[in-house]
């Protein structure tokens, strides 16, 4: 099981997660997560997910763990934050871009959770991160998350952060709604995931949506991002190249006649 944590959510759009932990309880973090700790917290950066299961299979076992972890786009390495002292300590984790932190009981969820590579932020020891292998080529292909996307197992706590508002659906059987790829966060075990190709042709070219959508069919949990980090480190590296400054309609041609 689990260790039970306490949390608390501090601010709007650059948000932290403080953990509370009893005396021996632990949280497990993303390599460089932690934001601020106090006097006696012990953090140890190990292999693989910091789950009992990884961490009791030997050398083999843990180096699985973390090549799993490599393939999804996470880092090698993981740290535990353990609470040593003989009271209450906190620890607390950054999110790595402007969105949300969504908290998330894998235990409310069948114990659980399918989600997109490179949000998991944080989670109670005890909560197993894998691999979920996408079962049809379609969506491998064109899903926007390749072959092979997060799950995380576990009856614990577990922190996931994803980018500018989060929306929360739960779909009725067969109730079925479509998606930009790049904003589905996460999903239930029981909701069907697949890709469609945006009918017509003009649609497709010139309607700014891209060719495919994702589909799902519930029943089920879903988490919707309104923008995923891709697009927005898009559009300011598009403004970086330009060089255009907001306010001005003669952008590089107005710094001529400015000087600069």
């Amino acid at each position: 099981m689990a260790h039970e944590i306490d949390y608390k959510i501090i601010g709007s759009e650059m948000q932290i997660v403080e953990v509370e932990l009893d005396p021996y309880e632990s949280v497990v973090a993303e390599a460089g997560a932690m934001m601020y700790m106090d006097s006696s917290i012990e953090m140890e950066t190990i292999f693989g997910d910091g789950s009992d299961k990884g961490s009791s299979g030997g050398l083999v076992s843990k180096l699985m763990g973390a090549g799993k972890r490599l393939v999804t786009g996470e880092s090698l390495f993981m740290t535990i934050f353990t609470n040593r002292g003989v009271g209450k300590q906190k620890v607390a984790f950054a999110a790595p871009y402007p969105g949300k932190i969504i908290p998330m009981d894998l235990s409310s969820f069948n114990n659980y959770m399918i989600c997109q590579k490179d949000c998991f932020l944080c989670a109670a020891k005890g909560v197993s991160i894998g691999v979920e292998f996408t079962r049809k080529i379609g969506v491998g292909l064109f899903g926007g998350e390749g072959f092979m996307l997060q799950k995380l197992e576990g009856d614990g706590l577990t922190f996931v952060h994803s980018g500018g508002t989060i929306v929360q659906r739960e779909l009725l059987p067969k109730e079925v709604i479509k998606v930009d790829t790049g904003c589905l966060v996460a999903f239930t075990r029981d909701v069907n995931y697949d890709i469609e190709m945006v009918k017509g042709i003009k649609s497709a070219i010139f309607g700014g949506e891209g060719l495919f959508l994702a589909t799902l069919k519930g029943p089920g949990t879903v988490w919707l991002q309104s923008i995923p980090f891709s697009r927005l480190a898009g559009r300011i590296n598009s403004t970086a190249a330009t060089g255009k400054e907001e306010g001005s309609i003669l952008g590089n041609i107005g710094n001529f006649f400015d000087g600069d």
